[in-house]
């Protein structure tokens, strides 16, 4: 009976080791889900744009879209999430434009048309070279930019505006660590000793020094309401919290004009020239 025991503990030790090994080996396909084609275009919303590549400090091409407002009240910087491609993003860009907002969106290393491989650090290169791109080709401010990060992509925004001073900071759907997160959806398995990626949005929030508006549904299937009340707690002032119905992908779509209107509200209040 002893042995019997012995043996069924000794089969599950191994398999939960091998999923252990299994998570770190393939870690980064938990982490990056980017698709090379691009679906569509803003023309697909009647908007114009241009095609806009530019390069990383470590030479990786990127490409991106820079769609202008007739009579822009400033730039949204977007920083997407961590599935499909800007391609996917279009009812964002439209939203934005409605609210009188340039978008400059790019896409990270290896998704859409961008050379490279998805990395932490490569991604937070990337966002600092869509900076350059906006703040020396296109001549912007640091006042009339805000930093827009969806979903993974709040880590990525946040961090770039701890580094810089932009004239506001969105992030909405975020989770406050990939650590955090792949703890709850994982709870069985050492996450926080197996991971490789942090993506800690949290960390990077309490040191920004901007205006700073949390976006997040109760109804977010995939990152819980409590990660964005944790990081507008941990957000300095001022700040401001909007809550939205409908899911981690399309709580935006589904309180579009509430969502549209708040932020209207909230550009109007801290993005001047």
């Amino acid at each position: 009976m002893l042995s019997v025991i012995g043996s069924i503990v000794l089969v599950a030790l191994g398999v939960y080791v091998a999923l252990s090994v299994l998570m770190v080996i393939f870690q980064s396909h938990f982490v990056y889900f980017p698709t090379p084609d691009i679906e569509a275009t803003p023309a697909a919303a009647g908007l114009a744009y241009e095609d806009i590549s530019f390069e990383t400090s470590d030479g990786v091409r990127l490409s991106g879209w820079f769609v202008s407002a007739e009579r822009p009240r400033g730039v949204i910087l977007f920083c997407h999430g961590n599935g499909g491609n800007i391609s996917h993003r279009i009812e964002s860009i439209e939203i934005f434009q409605r609210l009188g907002m340039s978008v400059l969106i790019f896409d990270y290393r290896g998704y859409g048309r961008s050379d490279g491989k998805p990395s932490e650090g490569g991604t937070y290169r990337d966002a600092e070279a869509a900076w350059r791109y906006v703040t020396e080709v296109r001549n912007s401010s640091p006042s009339t930019i805000v930093i827009f990060g969806r979903s993974l992509g709040g880590a990525v925004a946040a961090r770039l505006a701890r580094k810089h001073k932009p004239g506001a900071l969105i992030i909405e759907s975020a989770f406050t660590s990939i650590e955090d997160l792949g703890a709850e959806m994982y709870p069985y398995l050492p996450i926080r000793l197996l991971s490789r990626f942090h993506y800690s949005t949290i960390e990077y929030l309490a040191c920004v020094r901007c205006p700073i508006l949390v976006v997040h549904s109760h109804d977010d299937e995939f990152v819980p309401h409590r990660h964005g009340q944790r990081l507008f707690k941990a957000a300095n002032e001022p700040k401001q919290f909007l809550e939205i119905n409908g899911g981690h992908n399309d709580g935006f779509s589904v309180s579009r004009e509430y969502y549209q209107g708040e932020i209207d509200k909230f550009l109007s209040r801290y993005v001047r020239e």
